[in-house]
Order: structure tokens, then C-alpha cells, then sequence
């Protein structure tokens, strides 16, 4: 993702600096025969055998956005050093997630098979799929025992499209909420008691504001409503990708957005507001609460460029009449579904997406894992320590996926225009919601 296209690219830290892409912590896996109701660019896995292992030697390819760190050539190696009759080449691409995008889709869309394997943004698995880009990778999970519940909801929830799953979560980012502990005792558990203590405590430890977030018209505003819509039960599309955004549910949680940012204990100019701004203002000690990504911390704890260094901590974000929400970021690992060696492609994929592929990420890269276990693991806390902090792990096990559909790009445009508009007092939460519903249903049919 560009920097500021994408409210993730900006985690500022070295560990989010591994992989500048989508919403959140990018500073950069016997078929059945398809049904009727599947859609024709649906890619299914060639029929498995007892033993995928090649008996001879082959070469893939490995493909990812840019790594500033180890992680991924030490993966490699692991990999390759435990699987003689199959070695992987890595590829780096660009660090921008858009770029990154657009060279994928040349090639795939050319049948091209110069990429086996590829580390995709969550908000592409759907777009791929459709266009059959993508392998499924249902048999192969379920050969292989793979239990899927072993892996965060959202990142999977983000990878299913048509009842089948495209990829294999890698590593997570989601929106948190950082408080800070010389002013209040705990954090909010509800937006309306976070309303309540950011007006309370605004001013307190030389604070101006109570609370700092998003809400520029980018994809940063997308990632915001979409916390406080699923909060209160609403959705954008259903899991085929239907349209699903008129409901009281969403109207609610777009007027809790609206009520916030009109508040006046927000900074007034908030709806210019992207993610450089915000951890800003809180790092300089101007605020009492912060809506961010995982990078705060670290950024946060920085003494040398912190007035806040050990005086917040992480909590969930606040819980609407439905849930807490945290809108998802990370990346995802897909298959090409043009691979000339897909049962090599999948036993990378599994190694990789599994128990000790994501701690080498998460040690050598500082990448947050998909993979719970992990975060009981003494040698990976020990490196993150705030991976043992259930405040943060519980709000990464909060995260929804954007919505799960091959136009994604086009809904994000629409909720970005129709919700500015809103915060800005242009139109009732209504009238956006209404107009968001008509104008993502005839995207919706352009493309069919």
C-alpha cells in the first residue's frame, strides 16, 4: 500500500516496516467436483495423493513485497533445508502493496506461472479468486488435518469467498486502543463510556484532546467505520459478496462515528486526521486515547522520541450493542493457480503459514501471528513482549475483514466519498447509508 493510500502503510516501526500494504501493520494451502452454485473462475486442487512430495527435485517461486528484515530469506532457507526435493527461490517485489497488485494481475491474468506462491493483501482474496487467479485450497486442508481454528476468525473470514478458502492467514494487524495509564485506571468498554472518560479526562497531564483516531476521506476512514458498523451488528456484503449494507446496525454505527468526530473532545480539524497525525498527537502527549495500529507501541515507547514511553496500555476497542470491532490488516499466502507445481507450492504454504514459519516471522520480523499458539510461546514473547499482553491479543482476535469481495477498490470508494460527507454534516447517517446501498448495488451488477 502507498503510504498514506492505505490506513496500514503507515506503521512507522521496523517491524512494520517488513511489509508496506493493506489496512493495518503494512508500513509493507481428494477434490470434490464443483457445484452449481460455484462460481466458473473457481480454481479447485487437482486430485491429491497419498504423498504430494515431489519425488524429484523442483524449483518455486516465492513471492512477497519487500522485507527490510530476515524473516523471509530465514524462512526460505528453513524450508529448503528440510525439503531437499523441493527448493524456493524468493522474489522480492516492490513495497508497495498497489504496485505489488498490479504486477500480480498482469501476470495471472496472461496464465503466466512465474510465481508459485505469493503473499497477498487481505482485501485481495476475493478479487483473485473470481478472476481465477487462485488455487482453492480446501483438500489440502482437509488432507492434511489442518485445523483451521487454530488461526484468528478474521484472517480466515478474509480468505473465504464462495464457501471455498484461497490462501492460508500469515501475519495479523487490526485497530487497537491505546490509553493512557497516568490519567485513567482501565480502559472503556463500550464507545458511549469512551465518550464519557475522553470528555472527562480531556485536559488531564496536559492533554488537549480525549481521543484521537482516523477520518480523512482514504482508506484509513473505511477501516474506522467498518470498527463501529460491525460493532453494532451491521455489514457491508454478505460471504458471496451481496450487498448488505442497509440495516438500522449500520446506520447506528455510522451515527456513532458521526457523533465522535462532532464530539468536543476530538481535535476540531480530526477529518484531516490519517495515522502520522494521530500517533502524532498522542506520542507528544495531547491526548488520552488513540484508535491505531499495532505500531503504536513500539512508536509509543520509543523515550527518545515519546513524552508517553511507558505511560498507556493496550486494550480491545470499545464494544457497540454487538461486539468489540477491529477493522483487519496483515497479509495472507495464496497459491497461483497456474503453478506448475502446486503440491510444492502447498507444502511451502503450509510451512510457512504454520506453527514455525509464523515464529520466524514473529522473531525475526516482528510480525504479529495468525497462529494462536504462538502467542503462549516463551521464546516469542520474550523477543514481543507486548504479544503477552492480552489487552493486544484479544483486540487482534476482535478484527473483521473489510469487505470480502472481487470490487472491493469500488465499495471503498463509495463508503470513502458517502461517510466524509456524513462526518462532515453533509447528510444524515441515513441518507449516506442509503446511498452507499444503491450505488454499491449497480457496482456490483457492472461487474457480473
Amino acid at each position: 500500500m502507498a503510504l498514506l493510500k492505505r490506513c496500514v502503510a503507515v506503521g512507522l516501526s521496523a517491524a512494520m516496516l517488513v511489509s508496506l500494504a493493506g489496512c493495518g501493520g503494512q508500513a509493507q494451502q481428494p477434490t470434490g467436483a464443483p457445484t452449481a452454485k460455484e462460481t466458473p473462475a473457481a480454481t479447485e486442487v487437482p486430485a491429491a495423493q497419498d504423498d504430494t512430495k515431489p519425488a524429484e527435485k523442483v524449483t518455486i517461486v516465492f513471492a512477497r513485497g519487500m522485507d527490510s528484515t530476515k524473516a523471509s530469506n530465514n524462512i526460505v532457507e528453513a524450508f529448503n533445508a528440510s525439503n531437499p526435493n523441493i527448493q524456493v527461490k524468493f522474489q522480492e517485489m516492490p513495497s508497495d502493496s498497489g504496485q505489488q497488485h498490479d504486477q500480480y494481475v498482469t501476470a495471472f491474468s496472461a496464465g503466466g506461472s512465474e510465481y508459485d506462491v505469493f503473499d497477498a493483501d487481505v482485501i485481495w482474496p476475493a478479487e483473485f479468486a473470481q478472476a481465477g487467479y487462485a488455487l482453492a485450497l480446501d483438500s489440502y486442508i482437509q488432507r492434511d488435518g489442518i485445523n483451521m481454528a487454530d488461526y484468528m476468525e478474521g484472517q480466515v473470514s478474509a480468505l473465504k469467498f464462495k464457501g471455498k478458502m484461497w490462501g492460508m492467514p500469515k501475519f495479523t494487524d487490526g485497530g487497537l486502543l491505546f490509553y493512557r495509564t497516568d490519567i485513567v485506571d482501565k480502559a472503556p468498554g463500550t464507545w458511549d463510556e469512551l465518550m464519557e472518560m475522553a470528555k472527562a479526562n480531556k485536559g488531564k497531564e496536559g492533554t488537549e484532546f480525549g481521543f484521537v483516531f482516523q477520518a480523512k476521506q482514504y482508506e484509513g476512514l473505511v477501516c474506522n467505520a467498518m470498527e463501529y458498523i460491525a460493532a453494532y451488528g451491521g455489514q457491508v456484503v454478505d460471504g458471496d459478496g451481496n450487498v448488505t449494507i442497509d440495516s438500522p446496525e449500520t446506520i447506528k454505527g455510522v451515527q456513532k462515528y458521526i457523533d465522535i468526530v462532532k464530539s468536543d473532545f476530538v481535535p476540531n480539524n480530526v477529518t484531516t486526521f490519517t495515522e502520522p497525525e494521530s500517533h502524532t498527537a498522542f506520542m507528544e502527549g495531547k491526548s488520552v486515547f488513540i484508535r491505531n495500529w499495532p505500531y503504536q507501541w513500539n512508536l509509543g515507547n520509543d523515550p527518545e522520541n515519546s513524552k508517553i514511553a511507558g505511560k498507556f496500555a493496550i486494550a480491545p476497542l470499545p464494544k457497540g450493542d454487538a461486539r468489540s470491532a477491529a477493522t483487519l490488516g496483515g497479509w495472507v499466502s495464496m497459491i497461483n493457480k497456474n503453478s506448475k507445481n502446486p503440491d510444492a507450492a502447498w507444502e511451502l504454504l503450509k510451512f510457512m503459514n504454520g506453527a514455525e514459519g509464523q515464529k520466524i516471522s514473529a522473531m525475526d520480523g516482528g510480525l504479529s501471528p495468525t497462529y494462536l499458539p504462538l502467542y503462549n510461546d516463551a521464546d516469542v514473547i520474550a523477543k514481543n513482549p507486548h504479544f503477552g499482553d492480552k489487552g493486544f491479543v484479544d483486540g487482534l482476535k476482535a478484527a473483521v475483514p473489510r469487505p470480502v469481495s472481487p470490487i472491493y477498490p469500488k465499495l471503498s470508494e463509495v463508503m470513502q466519498i458517502e461517510i466524509s460527507k456524513a462526518l462532515a454534516g453533509e447528510q444524515t447517517a441515513e441518507q449516506a447509508v442509503k446511498n452507499m446501498d444503491a450505488q454499491m448495488k449497480a457496482a456490483v451488477a457492472d461487474a457480473q
